[in-house]
């Protein structure tokens, strides 16, 4: 007779071990750690707890995914309600900056825009720099935020001379009907922005930020307009 024809036999015959209990503590089989013999109900016991033990930690992993998840939501919020709050491009740009390095703890962080056009000729800041076309087409062509160790030699050099110490990024592209630029940020730590990790949140920040900028746009062209010309 095959193991498996044993196996078969007990599957089919529940009812053997009710006809023949002693053998549950007679029969002996090897303990998977020190190999010592112990009986099938010793055994039993002893795969219960291995499974119980996975549970428990399972349930832990999960609860921490759960408060953390509630952390960043919190954040999120407060994020959002930064954002409404700000009256001008100039603000947001100053403000997200500040929201993204105190509260999530990320303190390297570079935009680019190119759509605001009127706005563009007044600013002199660096997010309204000249942006490749290689750029500018990778960014539209992304489906999702990437998280990883590399990012493109056009990219890297925004971070100036704090380039040479971060070892991971994520890009976010920034949209509204169309892609409006992007948002970059880089850690010096290679765990912080890995490409297996969720993107649910990124995706949300580059949601809220496009809002607050097409909001905006409207608001500061409309300052543009209602400027008295300079004599």
């Amino acid at each position: 007779m095959k193991p498996e024809d044993v196996a078969q036999y007990l599957q089919e015959n529940p009812q053997f071990f009710e006809s023949y209990a002693d053998m549950l503590s007679e029969i002996k089989i090897p303990q998977p750690y020190d190999g010592r013999a112990i009986s099938i109900s010793e055994r039993q016991i002893s795969t219960l707890r291995e499974k119980n033990k996975l549970l428990q930690e399972k349930l832990h992993e999960l609860i921490n995914i759960g408060e953390n998840n509630d952390t960043i939501g919190e954040k999120m919020h407060r994020l959002a309600v930064s954002l409404l709050e700000f009256n001008s491009v100039e603000e947001l740009l100053h403000g997200l900056n500040y929201n993204l390095c105190e509260d999530f703890s990320i303190p390297h962080v570079v935009m680019r825009l190119w759509y605001l056009n009127d706005i563009k000729s007044n600013q002199k800041r660096p997010e309204f720099s000249t942006v490749s076309k290689t750029v500018r087409i990778s960014v539209e062509s992304m489906r999702k935020p990437y998280c990883g160790p590399q990012v493109s030699d056009d990219i890297k050099p925004w971070f100036g001379q704090d380039a040479k110490y971060l070892q991971s990024f994520s890009i976010i592209p920034l949209r509204r009907k169309r892609t409006i630029g992007l948002l970059v940020m880089g850690s010096p730590d290679a765990e912080r922005f890995y490409p297996d990790m969720g993107t649910l949140y990124l995706e949300r920040l580059g949601e809220l930020v496009s809002s607050a900028l097409a909001r905006l746009e409207r608001i500061d062209l409309e300052q543009i307009i209602d400027e008295p010309p300079k004599i």
